[in-house]
């Protein structure tokens, strides 16, 4: 059985940041499987190279780039590299993020600058640019945000990551607005708890479980679960979307606290 034309992205040129672990390795996975070319970026080359090795032998085609979202000029250069290596670029996957979990009077203002530096301003200014080169060359483009559950719900100790998260939703809108007459489309996932290295010690915690049992599907999420969302926004079935907030969280945002 062939895949819907409408979910089809093969031969499309994607740019995934924070690729080189997690969630982002995942998603560009996912969109190389599905026959994307794919521009993995992150500030630790040597596990992108790993990544990179791992869907050639697949029969994939992606490339390794050096990029720091926090600098404008790192941005640019991944962006012409992204292009020079695999072709016209069309798809952004905006994912690189960081999180510092302390009780509020222990964040310093060095942590709230770390995480909303990378978490919002670094989306925001990769989105920019991404979008520039598109608007400039008059091409249509997909910028796919990766928000979170905590866009919208609350939790202690990660005051920043939660402002730059719910910040980072909002933006999508505005982007989302603007953007459009360029045809250019921009809407975000909202991952719930996914397991991932980062957090499965803790998913498997007394604290860990108590959080899963609160889910409506009485599970964490895997990577996986989040593949079906990625490919719609990604491909042409999502031809009309455009400033959405799509939360794949097992129902955890809509369960009571």
């Amino acid at each position: 059985m062939t895949a819907s034309p409408l979910f089809d992205i093969a031969g499309t040129v994607a740019l995934v940041t924070g690729a080189s672990s997690g969630i982002g390795r995942h998603f560009a996975d996912t969109l190389a499987d599905a026959g994307a070319k794919v521009a993995l970026a992150a500030r630790r080359t040597d596990r992108l190279d790993e990544a990179v090795g791992e869907i050639a032998g697949r029969g994939g085609r992606a490339i390794a780039i050096a990029c720091d979202v926090t600098q404008s000029d790192s941005i640019v250069a991944a962006i012409a590299a992204a292009e020079a290596g695999l072709g016209p670029l069309s798809i952004l996957v905006n994912n690189a993020g960081v999180v510092v979990s302390k009780p509020l009077f222990e964040h310093t203002e060095a942590d709230w600058d770390h995480v909303v530096d990378t978490n919002l301003k670094g989306a925001w200014l990769t989105a920019r640019h991404f979008a520039h080169h598109l608007v400039t060359r008059k091409r249509p483009g997909r910028i796919i945000n990766i928000a979170s559950i905590l866009s919208y719900r609350t939790i202690g100790r990660v005051p920043a990551y939660c402002a730059a998260k719910a910040g980072l939703a909002h933006l999508t809108g505005v982007m989302a607005m603007e953007l459009a007459r360029d045809n250019i489309l921009v809407n975000a996932l909202a991952p719930g708890y996914v397991e991932t290295d980062f957090n499965r010690t803790f998913l498997k915690s007394e604290r860990g479980q108590r959080l899963i049992s609160r889910i409506p599907m009485r599970r964490v999420g895997q990577p996986e679960d989040l593949d079906g969302a990625l490919l719609f926004l990604a491909s042409p079935a999502s031809a009309y979307v455009t400033g959405a907030v799509i939360a794949v969280d097992g129902g955890h945002g809509v369960a009571a606290i």
